[in-house]
């Protein structure tokens, strides 16, 4: 069962490797999580992730 904290960890470091630029998608991603008070730590990375946070980055990044 996925929770907040992994959906919104998971699209903020998808948009993180992912965003091309202000006005991306990706790039929006990130703003998002930061807007809901999301603040991942300096060493923040993808094995900081959950297994169902990776799952969810996972399968963003298949999208592409």
């Amino acid at each position: 069962m996925f929770d907040r904290f992994d959906i919104v960890s998971a699209y903020y470091l998808f948009g993180c490797d992912y965003s091309s630029g202000q006005g991306s998608k990706e790039y929006g991603y990130v703003c998002r999580a930061l807007n809901t008070g999301f603040k991942p730590g300096l060493l923040f990375s993808y094995d900081s992730l959950s297994d169902n946070g990776k799952e969810i980055y996972d399968n963003l990044a298949s999208t592409i």
